[in-house]
């Protein structure tokens, strides 16, 4: 009899697709069996960073679930909703990059809580910069 296949969840803006984004859904995916992403949405973004992303929620949560990794996409409407989230996916395993390390502990009362490191020297930020300048 095989064991059952974990099933991943993570979250993110994912505002202007970089190679980061794929390494940590990539690496996030590898962890387990399914993975469900949570797309933040435009206001949530505007609460975390102060902006709001240069593509809306539609389009981005379209440019995640087209990806081979992805399983399932929905938008995240707050940071609260953690727990109702990852109950409602049924995710066993929760993924972060390590920018938010520490964070989520306290929802390994439901699921193993992952933080993976970011892709050095990139960003969302830093991509909006270099095509600024």
């Amino acid at each position: 009899m095989s064991a059952v296949a974990k099933r991943v969840i993570t979250f993110g803006t994912f505002d202007v697709f970089h190679v980061g984004h794929l390494k940590l859904l990539e690496r996030a995916r590898e962890r387990g069996g399914s993975l469900t992403v949570g797309v933040s949405s435009d206001d949530l973004n505007y609460d975390k960073k102060g902006r709001y992303p240069v593509y809306d929620q539609a389009e981005r949560m379209l440019l995640i679930g087209a990806l081979r990794v992805v399983d399932g996409v929905f938008l995240e409407e707050s940071l609260e909703q953690k727990r109702d989230y990852i109950i409602e996916h049924e995710a066993d395993i929760l993924v972060m990059g390590d920018d938010w390390s520490g964070k989520f502990n306290y929802l390994s009362d439901i699921c193993e809580v992952v933080y993976l490191p970011r892709t050095p020297a990139i960003s969302t930020t830093a991509v909006i910069e270099k095509i600024r300048h």
